[in-house]
């Protein structure tokens, strides 16, 4: 099968070098495609690049889309060391301040949208535009029982399992199940092909260490809902309450059939941040980008072009 970075970028994967959260040289694989003004694309946890496969080309139209691979994600290093809690905002914030060379759009889906939001609170003149889809700002949980079961198994048993390269030895069994679950975050089955199960999981099944980064997020999430339940200080409670200084234009796309997380989440949200509006993707679940693209692209069009001829937006 044709390189996904080679067919989707003029330049194919590049690499980026950051210092992480712990003072670490990482390389970030990345992508771009298009000209003027930087569109940064974050996605979710379990993720990478792939799933923007289908809003890249359309968006580059208009903008210098970015693609990267968050670490211990897709195609980018993945230390196996402990994590702080907040380095993914941390380290989104250098990737921003190594690739773009004036505030982004940031377009963020899941886990990336909360990491969105904590970063554009921190640095705030990284970003004048802002994308959510279906953000995880109010969480109870973790959704989904994979999740679960990654952050409850002891972490010497995950590393145990991926230096024995399991999921390798699992590989027609693992893309099965995925098929079958793509059900549960996509709500039109013709959008859970064959292809698209491959490169999801492509990193998870070839890559050393993205099973035992993947548990670590999971540990380091489920120990973040647990602190907010509990009235302790953490990440989540953080970005809840300082959404009041998120003021770029935001807009929120949320799907009418997320199992995860209730629209009622992104009413609030937007109730909550002082230049947001908010859309309904139909017939949509969870994974908006790769679920609904026609609509999500149209969206995301609409929005930056309305704001692009407000004062002070204008490039």
């Amino acid at each position: 099968m044709q390189d996904w970075w080679q067919a989707t970028f003029p330049k194919g994967r590049q690499t980026v070098t950051i210092q992480d959260a712990s003072d670490r040289s990482v390389a970030i694989a990345y992508g771009e495609k298009g000209t003027g003004k930087p569109l940064v694309f974050v996605h979710g946890v379990a993720s990478w690049s792939y799933c923007w496969h289908a809003n890249i080309a359309t968006l580059a139209q208009h903008f210098r889309v970015i693609c990267f691979d968050a670490k211990g994600s897709g195609f980018s290093d993945k230390p196996l060391q402990p994590e702080q809690a907040n380095h993914k905002v941390v380290e989104l914030e250098r990737i921003l301040q190594a690739l773009c060379d004036e505030p982004a759009v940031i377009v963020a889906e899941s886990l990336g949208a909360l990491v969105a939001l904590a970063t554009v609170q921190s640095q705030p003149t990284l970003c004048d535009r802002l994308v959510l889809l279906n953000v995880p700002i109010f969480p109870k949980e973790l959704p989904n029982w994979g999740m679960r079961l990654l952050a409850e198994v002891p972490l010497g048993f995950v590393e145990l399992a991926d230096q024995l390269r399991l999921t390798k030895l699992l590989d027609p069994v693992i893309r099965q199940v995925v098929y079958a679950l793509r059900e549960e975050v996509i709500a039109d089955p013709a959008h859970a092909t064959i292809e698209d199960v491959y490169w999801s999981t492509y990193p998870q099944i070839e890559f050393p260490g993205t099973l035992t980064k993947l548990a670590v997020e999971f540990q380091l999430a489920a120990r973040e809902i647990k602190r907010l339940e509990q009235g302790q200080p953490n990440l989540i409670r953080s970005v809840q309450e300082k959404l009041s200084q998120v003021t770029c234009p935001t807009l929120i796309l949320w799907a009418d059939q997320d199992r995860w997380f209730p629209v009622s989440d992104g009413e609030q949200l937007r109730d909550r941040l002082p230049h947001a509006t908010l859309q309904i993707i139909p017939n949509c679940g969870h994974y908006a980008a790769g679920g609904q693209p026609e609509f999500v692209n149209a969206a995301i069009l609409s929005f930056l072009h309305s704001e692009s001829d407000s004062p002070g937006l204008k490039r």
